[in-house]
């Protein structure tokens, strides 16, 4: 895991042998974990002022990732 806040294996620490098992197993939760990933690491250096943006679009992004998070929680969670 790297040094980038709020990776999945991070958020969800109780869930990390699954995740890594429905990456391998489920091809959709396979791509919503690539998307959060994705996401995250652009909202990250925003995030940080390393990468400055607007404020709409910061709001956006972590909009997406939130709800990228919900939708995989919800996956984990069964």
């Amino acid at each position: 895991m790297g040094k980038t806040p709020h990776e999945l294996a991070a958020e969800f620490p109780e869930h990390v042998t699954k995740i890594s098992t429905l990456k391998q197993t489920d091809a959709h939760f396979a791509r919503l974990a690539d998307d959060y990933h994705d996401v995250n690491r652009t909202v990250h250096p925003v995030e940080t002022n390393v990468e400055p943006m607007g404020d709409m679009e910061t709001i956006e992004l972590r909009k997406k990732r939130a709800a990228l998070k919900d939708e995989i929680y919800r996956m984990l969670a069964n």
